[in-house]
């Protein structure tokens, strides 16, 4: 019965609103700015919105999450709206305008949102407008779509971290409004990040990981878990302490796990413990005589210049830190191909007579 009265009556727009994700002003500001109101107006002053006008909503979302500049979506959608069958069709954009992918191949567009983006990738606009609607499922899709399409270092650093510190900006310059926008974000951000930071599991044991820890009393892990996912990509182990780690336990940690390398991040200045990283970096461990220290690499912005010492590296961005970590590995791509092999010798061995 509740399918007949929609069907019949269709729905308000807080209603609909509620189902696409966003706030009913949202609503109310497309059908003001681009005409996409219901096609039906019933007396009185409350919108129903029928199904056709729903899929047109909802097309209107996907568009823009994708990137396309809301007067573009909008076009598409309204003629989404005139095909039969409109609830269960994919509207193409309209004749002369930008597709999908050739927007995204441009670093300009349409606002982001009302946040401070400059000039970026498509996709990093259709984030912003996505995460400034509140409009989790949208900003998750996008998100993988990026990693899957750019890899993992190009998303974080031209989609994920561009979005990210515009939110940040956003959210000083309004007196502590986007607050929101920044938890769900960096939600979304961080389930993606650590769906990719799966090392293969056919990466030998013995292996020496790469240590990564937040210092104590930091609580910035985004750029970590970036990093955990870019070594992932590269075939590398990691152990991931997170955020604010204390100096006993992360002292600990890397005496226990003999790391190739160990990272540790400050967000800020008051949290750059030289002593500690110089202790990290004199750890030693492994055979008498044969014993060994990890590289210590200080990544954020919160460390100088001048607390790099013999042992240690400052990496200026997400790329020169997998580089670095990756030339401590002979060749990290040989090491899963000689992990291959052994399952291999060993699957042919436990099969023969």
């Amino acid at each position: 019965m509740g399918g007949m009265t929609e069907t019949a009556l269709g729905i308000t727009t807080g209603a609909v609103a509620r189902r696409l994700g966003v706030s009913p002003t949202t609503v109310r500001s497309w059908e003001q700015r681009y005409g996409i109101g219901p096609e039906v107006r019933g007396d009185g002053r409350h919108r129903r919105w029928m199904p056709g006008d729903v899929a047109m909503l909802e097309e209107m979302c996907r568009l823009t999450s994708s990137g396309i500049p809301p007067a573009e979506a909008a076009r598409a959608a309204a003629a989404l709206r005139r095909q039969p069958d409109s609830a269960l069709r994919v509207a193409a954009p309209p004749e002369g305008a930008a597709t999908p992918d050739a927007v995204r191949r441009s670093r300009q567009g349409g606002p982001g949102g009302g946040l401070p983006l400059g000039e970026v990738r498509q996709e990093c606009r259709g984030l912003a407008r996505a995460a400034v609607r509140l409009d989790g499922p949208a900003m998750e899709i996008l998100l993988q779509q990026t990693v899957d399409a750019h890899g993992l270092v190009t998303a974080w650093e031209e989609v994920m971290a561009p979005t990210l510190h515009a939110v940040g900006r956003k959210w000083e310059s309004t007196d502590d409004r986007y607050v929101e926008v920044e938890h769900l974000l960096s939600w979304h951000v961080s389930t993606v990040l650590r769906r990719a930071a799966v090392t293969d599991s056919r990466v030998p044991a013995h292996t020496a990981p790469v240590v990564l820890a937040c210092l104590p009393g930091e609580q910035h892990t985004l750029p970590m878990e970036a990093l955990a996912a870019g070594l992932a990509e590269r075939g590398l182990p990691t152990r991931m302490f997170g955020a604010a780690v204390p100096a006993e336990a992360l002292r600990a940690a890397v005496a226990r796990s003999g790391p190739a390398a160990v990272v540790l991040w400050s967000q800020s200045r008051s949290t750059a413990d030289s002593a500690l990283a110089r202790q990290v970096a004199s750890t030693a461990f492994g055979l008498k005589g044969a014993r060994t220290t990890p590289l210590v690499l200080l990544a954020g912005p919160g460390w100088s210049a001048r607390a790099v010492t013999e042992g240690m590296r400052r990496p200026l961005g997400l790329r020169e830190a997998l580089d670095a970590i990756s030339a401590l590995y002979v060749e990290p791509q040989a090491v899963l191909a000689a992990a291959a092999g052994e399952y291999g010798d060993a699957a042919q061995a436990s099969s023969s007579p």
